[in-house]
C-alpha cells in the first residue's frame, strides 16, 4: 500500500493549528490537520473567552474552538482525528518528512507545522481537577478578570506566579499566594514587586490539601508543611502557575530545543533547525501563552511553509 504524500502536515488543533489550516488552505497547501487527543487544544477546557478580539460578548471556549475548525474545513483544510505518536524530521531540503498517526499509519509530508502546545502543571488532586473550569485555573491573564473585587489565590513560588500574583492584585479584593517552600524562587525584583502590594499575602510552607467545592470553588483547605497544622480559607478562584510543559516528546533528539523542552524557532520566524518544519503557538512560546498569540504564529507559520514551498519548487 502506498504512503499518502501531502505538502502540508499540522499537528494539533488549537488557535495556532487551526489559524495555520485556514492560511495553508488559501495559499492551496492542501493541508491535513491532526487534532490530537484534545481536539481545540486547552480552549476547550474554558469556559469563557472574553480577551480574544472580534468576540465583543465573549465565547465559550469550545465554541470557539468549533468554529475555527469549521472556518479551516471551509477553505478546505482535511480535519483527521488522531495523535501523531512518531516522527522522522528529514534534514534534506526538499525531502519528505515521515509522521506515524495512532502508531500504525504513515505519512509523508514536504512541510510539517507543529502547534501541539503546552500542558499546564497542576497540582494533581481530585478536588481540583474535578473544579477546572469551575474557579480552578492556570492561566491569571486569561480567567483573572472573572473574579473582579473578589479574594482569590494562587499556587506557586516562580517568577510566573509572582508575576501572576501581581496581575491578580489590580483586580482582586485580596490574593493570596501559597508557596511550598520557606522561600520564592522568584527574581528579586519580582519578590519585591508582590512584597510591595498590600492586597497580597504570602503564606510559605504551605500546601493545598484540598480544593472546598461542589461545582465552583468557595474555598481551600491548606496545611502547613513544617507544623502539620490545617486551616481553610474562603476563596472563589484558584490559579495554579506551577509550570507548563511543552508537548514535544516525539521531537525530541529531532529538533533543538531549549531546556525546558520549547522549540526553538530562528529570530521572528516560525523556522526550526530541519528545512521544512515550523513550529508554532505554546509549544515554542514560553513567554505569552495567549490564545490570540498562538493564532498569530500559526499564520506565520502558513506562511513560511508556503514560502519554503514555493523556494523549492522553484
Amino acid at each position: 500500500m502506498s504512503i499518502e504524500k501531502l505538502k502540508t502536515i499540522i499537528i494539533g488543533s488549537g488557535p495556532a493549528g487551526y489559524t495555520a489550516a485556514i492560511y495553508a488552505s488559501r495559499a492551496d497547501l492542501k493541508p491535513v490537520l491532526y487534532t490530537g487527543m484534545e481536539p481545540g487544544g486547552q480552549l476547550t477546557t474554558t469556559t469563557d473567552v472574553d480577551n480574544f478580539p472580534g468576540y465583543p460578548n465573549g465565547i465559550d471556549g469550545p465554541k470557539m474552538m468549533l468554529e475555527l475548525k469549521e472556518q479551516a474545513e471551509r477553505f478546505g483544510t482535511d480535519v483527521r482525528i488522531g495523535e501523531v505518536t512518531n516522527v522522522k524530521l528529514s534534514s534534506e531540503i526538499n525531502d519528505f518528512h515521515e509522521i506515524v498517526i495512532n502508531n500504525e499509519t504513515k505519512v509523508h509530508a514536504k512541510t510539517v507545522i507543529i502547534s501541539t502546545g503546552a500542558s499546564a502543571k497542576y497540582l494533581g488532586i481530585e478536588s481540583e481537577q474535578r473544579l477546572i473550569g469551575g474557579g480552578v485555573s492556570a492561566c491569571a491573564v486569561c480567567d483573572g478578570f472573572f473574579y473582579k473585587g473578589q479574594e482569590v489565590a494562587i499556587v506557586g513560588g516562580g517568577d510566573t506566579a509572582a508575576e501572576e500574583a501581581t496581575y491578580l492584585s489590580n483586580i482582586c479584593s485580596k490574593v493570596t499566594m501559597l508557596v511550598r517552600r520557606d522561600v520564592m524562587r522568584a527574581s528579586k525584583a519580582m519578590q519585591h514587586r508582590v512584597n510591595s502590594r498590600k492586597n497580597i499575602v504570602v503564606r510559605y510552607n504551605t500546601e493545598v490539601e484540598e480544593v472546598i467545592g461542589q461545582s465552583v470553588v468557595e474555598g481551600l483547605k491548606l496545611i502547613n508543611n513544617k507544623t502539620n497544622l490545617t486551616d481553610t480559607i474562603p476563596i472563589t478562584g484558584f490559579f495554579v502557575a506551577i509550570g507548563h510543559k511543552p508537548n514535544t516528546d516525539i521531537f525530541k533528539g529531532q529538533l533543538e530545543m531549549d531546556d525546558n523542552g520549547y522549540i526553538i524557532t530562528d529570530g521572528k520566524t516560525t523556522k526550526t533547525n530541519l528545512p521544512g518544519v515550523f513550529a508554532s503557538g505554546d509549544v515554542q512560546d514560553k513567554e505569552y501563552r495567549q490564545a490570540v498569540t498562538a493564532a498569530g504564529t500559526g499564520c506565520m507559520a502558513a506562511l513560511d511553509a508556503e514560502r519554503y514551498l514555493a523556494s523549492i519548487d522553484s
